[in-house]
């Protein structure tokens, strides 16, 4: 209901606005009863018409009144192209265009009530550019001629320049031009707006002729179809003057093709809950174009959906108003770039004062410090010649300290030469300890292999006493066996000698290191005393203390008391077990 008081609003406003409310309100309000099939009530017309300032005589005493007792009352049972036949008779006397048109006064009206339908929901009434090329390119569709984008493009251009839209009188004056339709006849740009009148207005999905097979006779005849949102209206011809019959259409009607018989090609069934009609369509391309319109229409009646045009149109509006909104936040967005911009622009002119402010005081400033400089060049003067005295007497201090520091760093050098030929005695020292170290250790193993001969041979001359003791049987094995030993003793004996002349060797190695190392001691003693000659800035660093030697036949021992009584009980040990 509120979409249908929107629509009959903008013909009342057309009606209402070219009227003398004082004179003609009384009327236009009759008149409005009437084609809506409101009831009439005399006493509220009476009384909200009585000649007084709280009439409605203003758009704000009359729009209480129609919404009250007229528009609130509407129930949809009226014929709408009676009432906007009764609102334009109101209003297109006074606002048709006087110059000659190419289009008759019907198409005039039908164009008026397509503007209605396609103006925007504001008032004053108008039809914005983008709906004026929809209009004209169905207008152009159903002449069968080419759409001209760009001749509308250089028209839309020059509108923009100069309105938002145009009002429905001056879109009557553009179609009625023939600006849109040139070279076409008057009869068939009459035919166009009827089908977009019958489309946008009638809602007229499609229509026809077409043969219908009768429910009690079974004959064909020929009847002239109209397929609206939820009906399909049958009449004897075009005209519509007689109607024979509907077709109510539902979620739960279906239509499907039927095979050719009785002579009737291009058949197709409309099935719905009471009955089912039986159409014959011309051809086959007008059949299967029947065939769709009606699934299309049963699809948006399940769905609950709008006419598609209808739909179409609402969604061209939330474009548009979805554009609008987007205009508008970039309008509120460059509004404050500016803002910010003119912000920028004071705290700019601010800097500005600011900085010519500083550079008045920076010229004061001068003035003041070129006087300050001509009291302080005398002082400076003064200054410097002090300055000049101090600075030489800072450089005799100074020729002073750098020669006392020369005999300082010649100092330094000749401890770093000492430091560097200790470190070199001090390798020495290493050195001929390590080779100590390596002598001992021969030495030990000399002495160990000396050990072992001497224990076989005590053991070799254990068994030659057992052997001579025993009996004359075995005297001769003896014999033989002790001539063996004795080979063997002999080279043992020699093997002893061999290890003798080693041992010797090393003990003469052992005396040579030796000396190495008290020379060595002797080199480490004097840079010793000389390091601590000069004022003791290095100390050295003598090898530890060691343990008493033992002192054997052939000079000092390389090992200790401990690991001798070691050797000795594993000397005991083998000697034990060889018995």
């Amino acid at each position: 209901m509120v979409g249908l008081k929107e629509e009959l609003l903008k013909s009342i406003w057309h009606a209402f606005t070219a009227l003398d409310l004082d004179r003609s309100g009384k009327v236009l309000s009759h008149n409005l009863c009437t084609v809506l099939n409101v009831p009439h009530d005399p006493v509220a017309l009476e009384e909200h018409f009585r000649d007084d300032d709280e009439g409605p005589v203003s758009n704000q005493g009359y729009m209480p009144y129609l919404n009250k007792f007229i528009l609130e009352k509407v129930q949809g049972n009226f014929d709408k192209v009676e009432f906007n036949r009764m609102c334009w008779t109101l209003c297109a006397k006074k606002n048709l265009s006087k110059s000659p048109l190419l289009i008759s006064d019907e198409d005039a009206f039908k164009v008026w009530v397509i503007f209605n339908f396609l103006s925007e929901d504001k008032y004053p009434l108008i039809i914005v550019p983008e709906e004026i090329e929809y209009l004209l390119k169905k207008l152009t569709e159903a002449m069968g001629a080419g759409w001209q984008q760009e001749q509308f493009d250089h028209y839309k251009i020059a509108l923009n320049t100069s309105r938002e839209g145009l009002s429905a009188w001056e879109l009557i004056d553009l179609i009625g031009s023939g600006q849109f339709s040139k070279g076409m006849d008057r009869q068939t740009v009459s035919m166009a707006i009827n089908e977009v009148f019958n489309e946008l207005i009638l809602d007229v999905l499609k229509q026809g002729y077409m043969l219908k097979k009768g429910h009690k006779r079974k004959n064909w005849t020929e009847r002239w179809f109209v397929l609206k949102p939820n009906i399909i209206s049958y009449y004897i011809s075009e005209d519509l003057k007689d109607k024979k019959g509907d077709i109510m259409l539902d979620g739960n009607c279906c239509v499907e093709a039927l095979p050719d018989k009785d002579g009737k090609k291009c058949l197709f069934l409309i099935k719905c809950l009471d009955k089912s009609f039986e159409i014959s369509a011309s051809d086959k391309k007008k059949k299967q174009e029947w065939i769709q319109a009606i699934q299309s229409t049963v699809s948006l009646l399940r769905a609950g959906s709008p006419p598609p045009h209808k739909e179409a149109r609402q969604k061209r509006k939330e474009l548009r108003q979805k554009l609008l909104a987007e205009q508008e936040e970039l309008e509120r967005q460059m509004k404050e770039l500016q803002t910010a911009n003119e912000n920028k622009q004071k705290e700019l002119e601010t800097v500005r004062k600011q900085l010519e402010a500083a550079a008045a005081r920076a010229a004061e400033e001068e003035k003041k410090r070129l006087q300050t400089q001509v009291e302080l060049q005398d002082r400076f003067s003064l200054e410097l010649e002090r300055e000049k005295m101090v600075r030489q007497k800072m450089e005799e201090q100074v020729a002073q300290k750098s020669s006392e520091l020369e005999q300082y760093l010649q100092r330094v050098r000749e401890l770093e030469e000492m430091y560097k030929q200790l470190q070199e005695a001090l390798e020495d020292e290493k050195q001929a300890r390590q080779d100590e170290e390596t002598v001992r250790k021969l030495q030990a193993r000399l002495l160990e292999e000396e050990s072992a001969k001497r224990a076989e041979l005590e053991k070799w001359h254990l068994q030659q006493q057992q052997t001579i003791q025993m009996t004359e049987a075995e005297k001769q094995e003896l014999e033989n066996q002790r001539m063996i030993k004795e080979q063997a003793l002999q080279v043992a004996m020699q093997q002893l000698e061999q290890l003798e002349l080693e041992r010797k060797e090393a003990l003469e190695q052992y005396e040579e290191v030796k000396k190495k190392l008290e020379t060595a001691a002797n080199n480490t003693k004097s840079w010793k005393d000389k390091v601590a000659h000069h004022e003791g800035l290095i100390r050295l660093i003598e090898p530890g203390s060691k343990n008493p030697h033992l002192i054997t036949n052939w000079g000092p021992a390389a090992f200790t008391e401990a690991e001798l009584e070691q050797r000795q009980k594993n000397w005991k040990g083998k000697k034990t077990a060889s018995e």
